[in-house]
């Protein structure tokens, strides 16, 4: 199979391209969706792809930058690599370091492992079936989600840097006492996951390269990701016509002061 080892020096390979972009001046171009693309998210890709054909010759990979024609057949993959070579290509654009490589294993529709790795901020998480670990400046700890807050406690909410819908505001509005905590990328799961933020309601639109990663290290560390309002287990590659994610909310458990 892989040793978890190298999957994450392979994103830390990634994360050093990407920082190599990061520290001069680059171009920005335009998707097809109108998000924005820079050559730091296919250097990534690239040393991404590149590295898990020789690392897991067998394994297929999905990729935000793949084409169309390599998503071909991916309704039949049983196990498969999900990346997100450069999640938070907006806060790499503000230069504001919150944004990650992404590398997850999918298996029958479930985020197994994940890699997620913060190359301007020095920060490593990962998980699996053996737990989940935060590196930061050489110094690996184990991590795990905290307990709901008690009553009449705070509610450390995380939302996005950039995409706070009308809906995320509604719904914090509807829990007791709050504090908001902006963060970009796949970031705001990983906050969950360490026990530093309770929720990250997503209600609004992301793609599953997006979460994958973040998600098992969610899992790993006692968490979990729920579709809302449904709060059925958010699955991968279930859906032939897109690769969009429903809205979710990742929690340490359900409580009745949100559900």
């Amino acid at each position: 199979m892989f040793n978890n080892l190298d999957i994450i020096t392979l994103a830390k390979h990634a994360g050093a391209a990407i920082m190599e972009i990061y520290q001069r001046d680059f171009a920005i171009s335009e998707k097809s969706d109108a998000s924005p693309l820079t050559e730091a998210d296919l250097a990534s890709h690239h040393c991404i792809v590149d590295g898990l054909k020789v690392l897991t010759p067998e394994i297929p990979v999905l990729s935000e930058e793949s084409g169309a024609d390599e998503h071909q057949g991916r309704m039949a993959w049983q196990t498969y690599w999900l990346i997100d070579p450069l999640d938070g290509t907006k806060e790499f654009i503000k230069k504001n370091g919150e944004f990650t490589v992404n590398i997850a294993l999918i298996e029958d529709g479930k985020a197994v492992f994940g890699v997620v790795y913060a190359p301007a901020l020095g920060v490593t998480y990962w998980g699996d079936a053996g737990g989940a670990f935060k590196e930061t400046d050489g110094q690996v700890s184990p991590i795990q989600v905290s307990d709901i807050p008690a009553d009449g406690a705070v509610w450390r909410v995380v939302g996005s840097r950039s995409h706070q819908s009308d809906e995320f505001k509604a719904f914090v509005k509807g829990l007791p006492k709050t504090e908001v905590v902006s963060m970009g990328s796949s970031l705001k799961l990983c906050l969950v996951a360490e026990g530093a933020a309770d929720l990250y309601p997503r209600l609004g639109l992301t793609s599953e390269w997006d979460t994958a990663a973040a998600h098992a290290v969610v899992t790993a560390a006692g968490g979990q990701v729920l579709q809302y309002p449904e709060l059925t287990p958010l699955l991968y590659n279930t859906r032939p016509d897109t690769l969009l994610n429903p809205f979710f909310i990742v929690c340490a458990d359900r409580s009745d002061k949100w559900t």
